[in-house]
């Protein structure tokens, strides 16, 4: 696993980074039985990236694609058999989601922190950077959870450990037919929205 430098482009640093570890482990692309990338969601700069990077890398060498859910690729992160994913959304909002040893039970959706649904029944673990930007959420959550992990983030590590499964059960899709999973809409505020909430034009 590697991770992209802070600061510089993720467009610009992904490519020559995953030809050095697929270097390092002796490999290359062409060798790959498929590429599986985080869809969303998440920021909407960095799912275009991960897409497009995926569809040009296994179009170029004819492989497949296996396209996981960043909330999922969280929940895999955690070691608790009952997670509730809250990543930053910006925007004053949250994608959020309930996972179960893995699996989803509930609708991936994207809320105000005051709004997130609360999980029901016991034994819940909150994780995502939501927790840490949005005080009323990590309020929120400590009410019904053991323990907030602000610190989780989807990682490739995460992505490819749920992509190895699927690939052995044939669930790859063409290159051609990967997209980003965005859940809303709305990507910004206009000037006027930032002005309202006290921002700058």
């Amino acid at each position: 696993e590697r991770h992209c430098p802070p600061g510089q482009p993720s467009s610009a640093t992904l490519l020559p980074l995953a030809a050095a570890l697929l270097a390092e482990a002796g490999t290359g692309f062409s060798e790959l039985d498929a590429i599986a990338f985080a869809e969303g969601p998440g920021s909407f700069t960095g799912l275009r990236v991960a897409c497009g990077v995926a569809q040009g890398l296994a179009a170029a060498h004819d492989l497949p694609v296996l396209p996981v859910g960043t909330l999922a690729a969280m929940a895999e992160a955690v070691a608790s058999p009952r997670v509730a994913v809250c990543l930053d959304a910006r925007m004053n909002e949250v994608y959020f989601g309930l996972f179960e040893e893995g699996e989803p039970v509930s609708v991936i959706g994207v809320y105000p922190p005051a709004a997130v649904p609360l999980p029901e029944g016991g034994g819940w673990v909150a994780a995502g950077n939501a927790l840490a930007a949005y005080p009323v959420l990590a309020e929120r959550m400590n009410a019904v959870c053991t323990a907030l992990l602000p610190e989780v983030l989807p990682t490739a590590a995460a992505v490819a450990r749920l992509a190895a499964p699927r690939l052995l059960r044939g669930e790859c899709l063409d290159a051609a037919d990967a997209v980003p999973v965005y859940v809303r809409d709305k990507v910004a505020l206009t000037v006027a929205e930032r002005l309202a909430q006290g921002g700058k034009a």
